[in-house]
C-alpha cells in the first residue's frame, strides 16, 4: 500500500483498505478506530472517493474533516447533498463504533439528514462530529453536525445504528 491523499494536508500513509476482520475480535471499536486516526490501518476507501478523514475518535465521538470539490457536483453546480449525508453517515455510524466491546460489528439501520445551508466547492474544509446519545445492547442512536470553517451549520443527522456479533461479518 501507498500513501494517499484523502483531502487537501490530509495524508493516509498506508493508503486505502479496510480493519482486517480478525482485528474486530482482540481490540474494541475505540482501539480500531484510533489505529485509522494513528495511521496503523489505512483509511477506508470511501473517504478516498469522497475526499474526506477520520482525525479523531473519543469515547462515544468521531470527528472527521473533509473538502467538497468539483468531483462532488450536482447537475445544478451544487455540491450533491449524498456527499454531506455521506459524510453524517461516516461520524454518526463511527461514533457508535467508538463504544463497541471486542467482537463486536454494528451496521447502519436507519438516519436522517437535514441540509441547512448550500455546500459549493467554494465551502472549504468541513468538520462533521458525530456523538452517541444512546447505546443499548443491540441498537445505538447517534447524532452529528457537519460545520464550516466559520462554524456554520451546514447539515445534521441522526441514525440508529444495530448491533451485532463480528462473526455475522463473515462471508457464508
Amino acid at each position: 500500500m501507498s500513501a494517499v491523499e484523502l483531502y487537501p494536508g490530509y495524508v493516509s500513509p498506508l493508503g486505502v483498505g479496510t480493519i482486517p476482520h480478525e482485528d474486530i475480535e482482540n481490540h474494541t471499536g475505540l482501539e480500531l478506530l484510533q489505529r485509522i486516526v494513528d495511521g496503523t490501518y489505512p483509511a477506508p476507501p470511501i473517504g478516498a472517493a469522497l475526499n474526506y478523514g477520520l482525525v479523531e475518535v473519543s469515547e462515544g465521538r468521531a470527528v472527521f474533516r473533509g473538502v467538497p470539490n468539483e468531483r462532488h457536483l450536482n447537475p445544478l453546480g451544487g455540491v450533491h447533498g449524498g456527499w454531506a449525508a455521506t459524510l453524517l453517515d461516516s461520524a454518526l455510524a463511527c461514533a457508535v463504533q467508538t463504544l463497541l466491546a471486542k467482537g463486536e460489528a454494528y451496521t447502519t439501520a436507519e438516519f436522517k439528514v437535514n441540509l441547512t445551508r448550500p455546500i459549493t466547492p467554494g465551502t472549504g474544509e468541513v468538520v462533521c462530529e458525530g456523538v452517541v446519545v444512546h447505546k443499548g445492547r443491540t441498537l445505538a442512536v447517534s447524532e452529528a453536525k457537519l460545520l464550516d470553517g466559520n462554524g456554520k451549520l451546514l447539515a445534521f443527522g441522526t441514525e440508529t445504528c444495530s448491533i451485532f456479533p463480528a462473526e455475522k461479518l463473515k462471508p457464508r
